[in-house]
C-alpha cells in the first residue's frame, strides 16, 4: 500500500484566496494526502466550505485546526471546553511552562507546539514528556526554523531539538512534523522534511513515521470522536430504536 503524508501546520493567508489556493495545490503536488490549516475561532462555515472545495480540487484531505494561545492554565481549560468539539485538530503553542504542563496533560490536546528558537523558552523537558506520555499530545516540530534560521540560532535550535527528540522517544510521545510554511517558498516534500529530522539525530523510520503515520493517526482518531455515532473508544451507534 502507498504511503500517505500529511502536513498539519500549512499556513497561507487566509484573506488572501489566490494565495492559499495556490498554497493547496502545491501541497497536492509535492505529495501530501492532507493538509491542516489553522484557522481563527470564529472562522464561518462557508469559509470552511471554500477550503475544503479547494482541497477537492487539488485531491488532497483537508482538516481544520485551530492554534490556542493561552496565557494561563485555566484560560487553556476554558478554551478547550469551548472549541474542542468545533475543530479536528487542537494545538496549543506553548509560550510559558504552566500552560505546557497542562496542555500537556490534557487529553483534549492534539499537538504541543514550541515556537520560540531561544532554548530557555522550549519546556519539553523530562516532565512535560512524563505528561505528554499519560495524554493524547504529539510534540510537533515546524520545518520553517530550520530553513531559515542561520549561524548560532540554528545551531542553538537544533540542540533543543536534539533533547527533545531523545526524551519523546523515551516516554513514548509522537513527533510529528510539519511545515509551518506561511508561503510556497517554504513548503518541501514529505521525504525531504523526514530528512530535516536527521539535522537533529532523529532516526529515518521515525522520521518517516512523523510526517505519515502520527499525523494521519491525530486526524482519524479525531474524525471517529466527533461523528455523531461516537460515543467512547471502540464504541459506536450502529443503529438505534425501540428494538435496540
Amino acid at each position: 500500500m502507498k504511503r500517505k503524508f500529511a502536513d498539519l501546520h500549512l499556513q497561507p493567508n487566509l484573506c488572501d484566496v489566490e494565495h492559499t489556493r495556490r498554497m493547496v495545490k502545491k501541497a497536492a503536488a509535492l505529495g501530501y494526502s492532507l493538509i491542516a490549516v489553522p484557522l481563527p475561532y470564529n472562522v464561518n462555515e462557508d469559509y470552511i466550505r471554500r477550503l475544503r472545495d479547494f482541497c477537492h480540487e487539488a485531491t488532497v484531505d483537508f482538516a481544520s485546526r485551530l492554534d490556542l494561545k493561552p496565557k494561563t492554565p485555566d484560560e487553556l481549560t476554558s478554551m478547550l471546553r469551548k472549541f474542542r468539539r468545533k475543530f479536528e485538530i487542537i494545538a496549543v503553542i506553548c509560550d510559558s511552562k504552566n500552560v505546557a504542563r497542562q496542555a500537556a496533560k490534557d487529553r483534549r490536546v492534539d499537538l504541543l507546539n514550541f515556537p520560540s528558537a531561544d532554548f530557555r523558552k522550549r519546556f519539553f523537558d523530562r516532565a512535560e514528556s512524563e505528561l505528554a506520555s499519560s495524554s493524547l499530545a504529539a510534540l510537533e516540530i515546524d520545518a520553517k526554523p530550520l530553513i531559515t534560521l542561520k549561524g548560532p540560532d540554528k545551531v542553538r535550535l537544533l540542540s533543543a531539538l536534539r533533547a527533545e527528540t531523545i526524551m519523546a522517544k523515551a516516554y513514548r510521545v509522537p513527533l510529528v512534523i510539519s511545515s509551518g510554511a506561511a508561503n510556497e517558498m517554504l513548503m518541501r516534500k514529505p521525504l525531504e522534511m523526514a530528512a530535516f529530522a536527521s539535522l537533529f539525530d532523529l532516526d529515518k523510520s521515525s522520521a518517516i513515521e512523523a510526517v505519515s503515520k502520527n499525523p494521519l493517526g491525530i486526524v482519524k482518531r479525531n474524525r471517529e470522536k466527533l461523528d455523531s455515532k461516537f460515543v467512547a473508544p471502540g464504541i459506536r451507534v450502529i443503529r438505534s430504536g425501540k428494538d435496540c
